[in-house]
């Protein structure tokens, strides 16, 4: 079987690291390899990874993007899964990855994310799934209809083969925003994106810190601006100054 690892991008993740390395001790089959890549952390990030034993990358950047990017570079397993530090996987994660990718028609695909924490985001939740159809067709009709486009995030889990990911230029470091969505573009040119249907959970943090409509208005918002073309920087810049 494809040999997987697992690349986490860490920043000030304190509150939700430690949970999440504990629930990677019962992933059953193990996984190859865990790549911890930290963008310079100034809380007790670090002092978690040292107390499970695991080894930390320091990235030249911050930005989940930069960070992943070095995490993928640095991996040796045949597939790569980009796990963020508040997202929590299924113990049969190496196994649902390994059977997806059996699959040669199948670049990327990621799961559907369930957001949990607060309160139960139900419409959160069904948005997160949606969007992964409605926003490529909003940016291309034709490859999402008739080449497999789907648009994924961060919450979902994203997964591929090294080779393909290589081969696609993988995520590109000077993004801040939308990163995800811009891999499965160059990765649909190699094949289809998928969506399984085995679920992963993530934080409602960010939702509970606006409230649903105004999360979900400002997902819509991101989602249909970056569609629609605008520039990344601008992009970044309307999402740091919500407040």
């Amino acid at each position: 079987m494809q040999k997987v690892s697992i690349i986490i991008p860490t920043y000030n993740e304190e509150a939700c690291l430690g949970e999440l390395l504990q629930s990677l001790t019962k992933l059953d089959p193990k996984p190859y390899e865990v790549i911890i890549v930290d963008g310079w952390s100034t809380d007790g990030t670090l002092e978690i990874i040292e107390s499970y034993g695991r080894e930390v990358l320091v990235s030249e950047k911050l930005g989940r993007a930069a960070q992943m990017h070095a995490g993928a570079i640095e991996a040796t397993g045949d597939i790569l899964c980009f796990l963020h530090a508040d997202t929590f996987a299924p113990n049969d994660l190496v196994l649902v990855v390994q059977e997806t990718l059996a699959d040669s028609a199948t670049a990327l695909a990621g799961f559907r994310s369930v957001m949990t924490g607060t309160d139960k985001q139900n419409f959160t939740t069904a948005h997160n799934r949606i969007k992964t159809y409605y926003a490529p067709f909003v940016y291309n009709p034709y490859r999402t209809l008739f080449k497999g486009l789907r648009l994924l995030f961060g919450d979902q889990l994203l997964f591929c083969r090294k080779s393909d990911y290589m081969a696609s230029g993988g995520f590109d470091p000077t993004m801040m925003i939308m990163e995800e969505a811009d891999l499965c573009i160059k990765m649909n040119r190699l094949g289809s994106i998928r969506q399984i249907g085995q679920k992963v959970y993530s934080s409602d943090r960010r939702v509970a810190k606006w409230g649903v409509v105004k999360a979900n208005f400002i997902f819509i918002a991101i989602a249909s601006l970056w569609a629609l073309g605008m520039s990344n920087e601008r992009l970044a810049k309307f999402y740091g100054n919500i407040r």
